[in-house]
């Protein structure tokens, strides 16, 4: 069966997509502002940038999540949206949010933490979101939990686990907490380790179903081995935040636990993409080829990113890394090679079964080819910076020394960084467009 044409699902798409945009816009500027730091110095300096790409990037993930999954939910459920008019008051409250904290930002008025910089009070429209979004999944799915297959485990513990942590991100707001460092840090590393275990979840399951419907054996996303690497992840998301803490003199049974489970790091969906590929291939299939070119090249970076996952999370290791361009790269790889390649594998799926002549084979796999080259490149370059960061400290270098040291890193990450824009803007139009006509009505 294919999918059918979802106005509200369009709707979260092409927000996600603007807020991609403006997000991969702000970094560049951000890596310019390295070589030239007088650069926007007065309207829009660095420590407004940095939490600008910050947000937006989350954004696009979990706002492009959103929409595909209610693009998924009548062909899932069999039913039609719960709560079409909720479902249009969250569209605005999206809207509002993503206008609101850029402003903030933009503004330089702050008050949050790490990864919610903006003030506090913003959070109370993102869980009325969330909370709207929540009610027309259950609603409209009325999961029961013993027979429906894990991708629906997976968007459910997405969605809440998601509510929990931000909810939990709000703490550092209490005395008990903010009148104690360790406790302060170590809260709000839970809470931001966690939340990116609860996008995980969301965009995965949103990557099993595109497998499921690509290869046409619903099997995969109902055995044994799924379930196990379900349960896998759920144990990563709930505990392996501790390995963010390691330089916080908390608890070591906590840091023990974290660091033996981020051993099982990205390993459950490297698995489950590898099991769909086997099947794929057996079966031949030559429908939404397009989505699995995009699949296997997240499947390249999920190797990559669990080299460098792995070897961030050793203790040892960590205590040099942590803070660094490589911490970075491992955000970068997540992010963009790993969970922007399955939601837009997704995304494509959706406009290959909607109306697939918005897409052009060729020249997106050109856009593909270049976008996957230019992230390679970036990706290396934050590595080395990285690397180049430890030894300078090593040497006990003056921080003068180190930017000077850093500098050909740095014209190479921003160059590579505008490349990796111009090709996802190439990725992205046809994709916005399909989105576009379908919520003008060009699209039955």
């Amino acid at each position: 069966m294919k999918l059918k044409n979802n106005i509200i699902g369009s709707w979260f798409i092409i927000i996600a997509i603007f807020s991609l945009f403006l997000g991969l816009v702000f970094g560049v500027l951000g890596g310019l502002q390295h070589l030239y730091p007088d650069l926007l110095k007065d309207t829009l300096s660095f420590q407004k940038m940095r939490p600008l790409h910050t947000y937006l990037s989350i954004n696009w993930i979990f706002t492009a999540a959103t929409g595909i999954i209610y693009y998924y939910l009548p062909e899932v459920s069999g039913r039609k949206i719960y709560s079409e008019k909720l479902a249009k008051l969250q569209i605005a409250l999206q809207i509002l949010i993503l206008v609101l904290v850029t402003v903030f930002f933009v503004l330089g008025k702050f008050g949050g933490r790490e990864y919610l910089e903006f003030p506090p009070y913003i959070v109370i429209l993102i869980v009325s979101s969330w909370l709207i979004f929540m009610y027309n999944f259950f609603m409209t799915v009325k999961p029961n939990y013993k027979t429906v297959p894990v991708y629906i485990w997976s968007w459910s513990t997405g969605l809440i686990f998601f509510l929990i942590t931000t909810v939990e991100a709000q703490l550092w707001q209490l005395s008990f907490f903010n009148n104690n460092i360790i406790r302060d840090v170590t809260i709000q590393w839970k809470a931001m380790g966690s939340m990116v275990g609860s996008w995980n979840m969301l965009v995965y399951g949103t990557a099993m179903f595109a497998m499921e419907k690509i290869s046409g054996d619903q099997k995969i996303n109902q055995s044994k081995i799924a379930f196990f690497f379900y349960f896998l992840g759920l144990t990563n998301l709930m505990f392996n935040w501790g390995h963010h803490t390691y330089i916080v003199p908390a608890s070591p049974t906590v840091k023990l636990i974290a660091y033996s489970i981020s051993m099982t790091e990205l390993l459950i969906l490297a698995n489950i993409i590898y099991s769909f590929r086997k099947t794929y291939l057996k079966a031949n299939h030559q429908n939404h080829k397009l989505s699995f070119k995009i699949l296997t090249y997240a499947e390249i970076w999920i190797l990559l990113n669990l080299v460098l996952s792995i070897s961030i999370s050793i203790p040892a290791i960590n205590f040099y890394t942590h803070g660094t361009h490589i911490t970075v790269a491992h955000a970068m790889g997540s992010t963009i090679g790993i969970n922007t390649l399955l939601l837009l594998a997704s995304i494509t799926l959706i406009v290959d079964d909607v109306a697939p002549h918005f897409l052009n084979w060729k020249r997106y796999n050109w856009s593909l080819l270049v976008f996957n080259l230019s992230l390679v490149i970036f990706w290396v370059c934050l590595v080395g910076m990285g690397l180049q960061k430890i030894s300078e400290k090593l040497q006990n270098k003056s921080f003068y020394d180190m930017i000077n040291a850093l500098s050909i890193y740095f014209k190479i990450f921003t160059s590579s960084g505008a490349v990796l824009l111009l090709a996802l803007i190439a990725l992205l139009y046809p994709l916005f467009k399909f989105s576009w006509h379908s919520v003008t009505k060009k699209i039955q």
